[in-house]
């Protein structure tokens, strides 16, 4: 395998009716698939009495060498997700529009920590589960834990800039003590 694998998703977001006095709908994301169509448009894929579903996006998921610690911690996982990064305001007057798909949990919180971003976790479709696991075994490598060391917090001074250290000072001054 390659040191960045691209693997091609359909992003479907859902339009869900809350009870919130300000709000009627609130956005979020559904799931993915794999061998998805490119698609210009949403299209509808299913409505309810509370909620719509859209096929909002075809992006790729890249997966990337130098990334693997994520991947393994999102496989550790109970239940291993996508990460999908809706924006408000699309092309064509959307609402939100699909910004990003990844599958590491560090990139997705980073973009969590933006207020005007969605982040929400959808199931991994297994075919992509057992692709992720294949691209973690090839190019993960663990990194042993190495401690810091510390220093020695009191150090003797030295002599900077001429200047005897201060206990050298104190020994020769006039009425200094022997004993100290």
């Amino acid at each position: 395998m390659q040191r960045v694998l691209s693997i091609v998703l359909g992003v479907v977001i859902a339009r869900e009716r809350i009870g919130h006095p300000w709000q009627e709908y609130a956005w979020r994301p559904a799931s993915v698939f794999l061998n998805a169509p490119e698609v210009s448009e949403w299209r509808e894929l299913r409505r309810d009495a509370a909620s719509t579903y859209y096929h909002a996006a075809t992006l790729p998921l890249e997966l990337h060498a130098k990334d693997t610690l994520g991947y393994v911690a999102n496989l550790n996982e109970d239940e291993p997700s996508v990460y999908v990064v809706l924006r408000e305001g699309g092309p064509a007057g959307q609402p939100v529009h699909v910004a990003i798909v990844t599958a590491s949990p560090h990139e997705a919180e980073a973009y969590g920590q933006i207020s005007e971003e969605i982040v929400g976790p959808v199931a991994m479709p297994q075919p992509l589960l057992e692709l992720l696991e294949a691209f973690v075994a090839e190019h993960h490598t663990e990194e042993p834990f190495v401690k810091r060391q510390r220093r020695k917090h009191h150090q003797a001074e030295e002599h900077k800039f001429g200047q005897e250290p201060i206990e050298v000072l104190r020994k020769r001054q006039p009425g200094a003590r022997e004993n100290e």
